[in-house]
């Protein structure tokens, strides 16, 4: 049944009832006024010509015409009342597209129109100010990006013009500046792709191309792509899942979850401290509580023929209000705009997306200088 179906019979049997009830007191209060007059005019002895008798025979003549005003004035009066409705329900309207916070006020009768308009309204305030602090956080980070891209592009553009006018430069000093150059153009390259990034996130639903995988080689070639960054800070990626397990998903879109989580944890990991990432399968039907995860909103969920891969790090712990936001667009860990590694604030927003797509989940527990993702993923 619609909404409006619902609310439309709701209110024709009201008013239906209260013109029933109020024609069935009409009647009454006439079929007693008569009874009363009846009675009266028995006790006196009336004159053919006696006007007071004249007057209440016409009145007893016209008793049913009487009634049948009187019926028609209670329906008409409720008919009118509820066209009046619509006043209220147009007035309503306004107030619903109206920019601000004033919510809407009905009769009584409308009562369980005015709460589901206010829900409504409420429900479109609340998604226009996400909608807009994602816009403003969009906007910060563009210009965040567009400085930052200039900043590597100068020192490029300046350690080329060393090299070109100098061609005497000694061997060292040539490969010192070359070297640097390289990392700056590395840099710029990073910087690009986010802005890539950041154009693909709005684009839509992804597409999945799924395929049988072995997880615990995937992780093995993702972990080795870190090595150089790991090894410059002693940071040991330890794996531990059985090389039986399969997992069914997009190779290309899950690598990139597992990348951006690797990549979260090597950089906010305390130097010579170990990242460890374990897999297993569950068929438990109890809830991943029961091994102490649960998701960045407090809540569980079953996992019952799953794999359960966790990556955990050792790090400063991320306060509870930054917890709920993580997998956020364009939210970042670091308030300050870091150069070196500050990212656009999609990596984990993309994992996000790109899980839930495999139909799975991803979570992020704090505490005690130790964090831990979780994805759970059908096997």
């Amino acid at each position: 049944m619609k909404s409006s179906d619902k609310y439309s019979k709701i209110i024709f049997k009201r008013m239906g009832i209260r013109i029933l009830v109020f024609s069935v007191i009409f009647s009454l209060i006439l079929a007693f006024g008569f009874a009363v007059g009846e009675y009266i005019s028995g006790q006196i002895i009336w004159q053919p010509t006696d006007r007071l008798y004249i007057f209440l025979v016409n009145i007893r003549n016209l008793l049913p015409f009487i009634w049948a005003v009187g019926i028609t004035g209670i329906i008409f009066f409720y008919l009118r009342k509820s066209l009046i409705y619509i006043d209220y329900i147009m007035e309503a309207s306004n107030k619903l597209i109206a920019n601000d916070e004033k919510y809407i006020e009905l009769p009584a009768d409308l009562k369980m129109l005015e709460n589901r308009l206010n829900q409504s309204k409420k429900t479109a305030l609340d998604n226009a100010a996400i909608a807009k602090a994602n816009e403003e956080r969009k906007n910060e980070l563009i210009v965040y990006l567009a400085h930052d891209l200039k900043t590597p592009l100068t020192s490029i553009i300046g350690y080329l013009e060393i090299l070109n006018e100098s061609p005497d430069l000694p061997i060292e000093a040539r490969a010192k500046y070359s070297k640097i150059t390289l990392e700056k153009a590395y840099r710029l390259e990073e910087l690009i792709n986010e802005f890539f990034e950041i154009a693909r996130f709005n684009i839509g639903k992804i597409i999945l191309n799924k395929t049988k995988l072995n997880l615990k080689l995937m992780l093995e070639q993702i972990s080795y792509e870190f090595y150089p960054m790991a090894k410059a800070n002693n940071q040991p990626i330890l794996i531990d899942c059985d090389k039986t397990i399969y997992i069914y998903a997009d190779s290309d879109k899950i690598s990139r979850v597992f990348n951006n989580i690797i990549k979260n944890a090597i950089s906010y990991s305390f130097a010579d401290t170990p990242i460890k990432i374990s897999a297993y399968i569950t068929d438990d039907s109890n809830s991943i509580n029961n091994n102490n995860h649960k998701t960045s909103e407090g809540t569980n969920y079953n996992v019952n023929n799953k794999v359960i891969i966790n990556f955990e790090n050792q790090g400063n712990t991320i306060p509870k209000e930054k917890l709920d936001y993580i997998f956020e667009k364009f939210y970042r860990l670091d308030e300050a705009r870091s150069t070196n590694s500050g990212g656009a604030g999609l990596g984990l927003a993309i994992a996000k997306e790109i899980v839930e797509a495999h139909n799975g989940k991803i979570s992020a527990t704090s505490e005690n200088n130790k964090t831990t993702f979780t994805v759970v993923l059908p096997v």
